[in-house]
Order: C-alpha cells, then structure tokens, then sequence
C-alpha cells in the first residue's frame, strides 16, 4: 500500500491520500475481501467461492445450503465454509446474509488476528460502525439481527463480548461493499474490505471502485497528483442535491459539504425546462410535467413489477409525448423513463423505438455525469448493443467505442466485460466497413445471419434505480 496514505481530511476525520502522480485507469490499490456471503435471494444460484452465476450448481452435500460450481471451487471455498457448514447444520437453517457475513469475519478474526494481511492499513476495531447515529427503528432491526446471531453463533467457537458483537455488525451496516458476478454486470452478494472503508466520499469523486477477479480496484478517474485526498461516490450523482443529501444523512450519517453540493451543480439541467430558440417553458409548465412524469413513472414500475411490458411501453410513450415537449433532455425523471423504456423495448425486440429512447439517455446522461462515470459507460454500451439490433451500425459503433474508452478507465483491459466490449468493437468495426462498401450487401448479409441463428431475448428489465448501481450495500 506504498501508494496512499492515511491522513486527517479537514471536516470529515480519516481519509486516505495519494503519495505519488496518477493517470485516468491506474489502479491506486487492490483489496480482497475479509469476508464475503452470496445474498440470501441468490444462495442456489450463485456459487458461493467464485461468485459466478452457473446454470447447475452442486449443492454442499452437509449443510445442503452453500452452491458451488464443481469439486474445484468447493475444495477452494472450504476453508471460509468449514466452521460455517457446521453451525448450519446445528443450527438447522441458514441465517440471514448479514449474519452470515459477521460469522465470517469473526471466525476470520479468530483465525488471523486483527491484522488480516500485510497490505492491510487499518484494524476491523478502529472501523467506524455509527450504532450511535442509528434511527431508533432501525436499531431495534440492527437488535433483532445480533439475537439470531447469537443463536446461530456456535459454542464451540470463540465467544465474543455483546459490545465487539455490536461493533461488527455495526461495520457491516455501513460500510458492507456489494459484490458482483463475473462480468460485473450483477450484484450478489456482500462483503468488506477494511483499506477501502478509509476512502471518504465525494459527489464527483477522482475515483471509482470495481470488483475485478475477486478483488476490488480502487481506480482513478482523473489525474491525482501526490498529495490529493482520494474519493468515492456513495450514491448517484444523477439525484438532486437535496436528495444525495438526504441519502448520505441517513445512511452513512454526515453532511457532503464537496463543491457540486454547496452549489448545487447541475441541478437546474435535471429539473429544468426544454428551451427551444430561446424560449423556457414557465416554471409552472415545467413542475406540472414534473409531477406527471413522477406519477407516471411510478405506474410504470408497478406494470413492470408485474411482468405487463407491453403496459410499461404504452404509459411511458403517453407520458412522453406530453413531457417531452416541455422538459428538458437532461430531466431526471425523463433519463429515467427513457432508461427503463428501451430497455423494456429492447426485451420486446422493439429496437428501432429502444434504440432512439437508449440515445436520448445518453445524450442526457452525458450532459450531468462525470465523462469517465461507468454509469455513463454501462449506459453507452447497452445503447450500442440495441442501435445494433435495429440495424443502426454507425451510431451502434459509436456508442460502442465511447462506451470501450470510458470502461477502459474505469474498469481497466483485463476485467471481463472490457474484454467483452473490445469483441464486441472489433464487430462493429468490421461491420461498419462493409456498411460503408456497399449497403445493400451489409443488410442482406445481415438479414440472412440472422434468420440463421435468431436474435436471443434480453434479459428481463430491472427497477429503473437498478441501472446505476450503489455498489455500498444498505440494509432493506
């Protein structure tokens, strides 16, 4: 860790430095975890050591609880799963993820002592775990879980004092880091990572965190010169202002006081109004759109929620044609109808409408965030992908390559689904020559490969919050 440094960051206590220049996608440190648990909606389909989504997994033939994808990744998890095979099996059912995951640590704890491995810059016991700050219902929650804990912790196992009990669950509530699949493209499970707790947070951060093999990567975002504190984001930069403020307060318990939050940056592009030669809509035009658009969006959810697609597309193009002309591109809740839209088209195989509705949430999203923000990237690539299916190649090129440069940075060559959208590049370039030679023959070629193997359908569509990921786990 010759790389950063832990110092006092003036108004927010600890925090860690740079202690040399870095370049946009260097990695600054990486982390494995002390401990981490697969969440408990995807324990039978997800293997517990690698974290990888199989179609067959094999179950533990003890605790009948833990997946794992064959003998291999059994053999390389047992040693994190011994001790809680075993409590499984006395206890007679598997606890909550939570109280799985502070098992692990304190066995971890047990086994190796506070300092887990030579790169390790700060004890579990000097974390912040803010029990203090808790709101009083979520405390009684935080109480319930540390009773189940209690009951599932084994009495052949060390035990440990009520007060270091409370102190790790305490640190696993507010700084338990989400852990992804293999391609990044999925959160989980949980886990912790003790030099990244030390990273403060910024609303437009010099940094950015990704799971990478196992690991996190702390990356930079920009050009950090020795001596400058290193930041996260915690939350969206897409909310208001008021909102990433409320969020921070009752999650992670301060008040930002960085830049883009005293001066409130950008929030008039994301409830602003669409000027057209000049011309705003009045301020009542635009809230009367705003509390539509919020009211639509939220039967649009719902319909989603219940699997209707086809209602999801008809209330968002209603909702649409009577925003559109009133708020601006950047509108928050428009980017947001416009995300959800396409990707529900895209997964009805409409990908002429999803590929217009997928441009207009980039264009949107390249007006607020961060030029090298991975939601941004994520953004570009899912567009990319749909101009293709509709057949658009010089867009789908473009976006793919913007979406190539970003994910560079933030997710580095060697992580998969950079690897995946360098393929994926290569393609459309290859394709965009034969476009340029001679249209006729790109689309005939293009049709018949495609009758010959079939287009597959898209994933289902997730919440609309679900595209841009808080990679900090928050208790339900």
């Amino acid at each position: 860790m010759e790389n950063v440094a832990i110092f006092e960051s003036p108004g927010k206590g600890r925090g860690l430095k740079a202690t040399k220049e870095f370049w946009a996608g260097d990695v600054i440190f990486a982390e494995p975890s002390v401990a981490a648990v697969v969440f408990d909606s995807l324990a039978d389909r997800i293997c517990h050591s690698c974290f990888r989504r199989q179609e067959k997994l094999q179950k533990c033939g003890q605790c009948k609880f833990a997946h794992y994808c064959d003998r291999t990744c059994q053999r390389a998890g047992w040693a994190e799963h011994k001790l809680e095979c075993s409590a499984i099996k006395t206890h007679g059912k598997a606890p909550n993820e939570n109280i799985r995951l502070g098992a692990r640590i304190l066995w971890r704890l047990d086994k190796d002592g506070s300092m887990m491995s030579d790169t390790q810059m700060v004890t579990l016991e000097e974390l912040e775990d803010h029990i203090a700050d808790m709101p009083e219902d979520d405390l009684k929650d935080f109480k319930v879980d540390i009773h189940n804990f209690l009951d599932y912790w084994p009495r052949s196992s060390k035990q440990h004092s009520i007060d270091d009990t409370f102190h790790i669950f305490g640190v696993i509530n507010c700084n338990g880091f989400t852990v992804s699949d293999q391609r990044g493209l999925q959160a989980v499970g949980v886990g912790l990572f003790p030099n990244l707790c030390m990273v403060n947070h910024n609303c437009w951060p010099n940094c950015t965190v990704i799971l990478n093999h196992g690991k996190i990567e702390l990356r930079s975002l920009s050009k950090i010169e020795g001596g400058d504190e290193l930041t996260v984001s915690y939350v969206d930069f897409l909310n208001m202002t008021e909102e990433r403020q409320r969020l921070l307060k009752t999650q992670y318990f301060f008040d930002c006081t960085c830049e883009h939050c005293k001066d409130h940056v950008k929030d008039d592009l994301k409830m602003g109004g669409l000027e057209v030669d000049g011309v705003k809509p009045t301020e009542e035009q635009v809230k009367e759109a705003t509390d539509y658009c919020f009211e639509m969006m939220e039967k649009m959810e719902k319909a989603r929620l219940n699997g209707n697609y086809h209602e999801v597309v008809k209330i968002s193009k209603d909702c649409l044609e009577k925003t559109e002309p009133v708020l601006a591109d950047t509108h928050i809740y428009q980017l947001r109808m416009w995300s959800t839209l396409s990707e529900v088209q895209a997964y009805l195989q409409l990908f002429d409408d999803a590929a217009d509705n997928s441009r207009k949430m980039v264009e949107g999203y390249m007006k607020l965030y961060h030029p090298n923000n991975a939601a941004l990237g994520m953004a570009a690539m899912r567009s990319g992908v749909t101009h293709w299916q509709a057949g658009e190649i010089e867009i789908g090129h473009g976006m793919v390559c913007r979406a190539y440069a970003i994910l560079m940075v933030t997710h580095g060559p060697m992580h998969p689904i950079t690897k995946d959208l360098e393929a994926m590049r290569m393609q459309t370039e290859m394709e965009l020559r034969m476009f340029k030679q001679n249209q006729y023959v790109y689309h005939s070629m293009r049709e018949a490969a495609l009758k010959n193997k079939p287009m597959t359908m898209m994933h289902e569509p997730r919440n609309m919050e679900e595209g841009i990921k808080n990679l900090y786990h928050r208790r339900k």
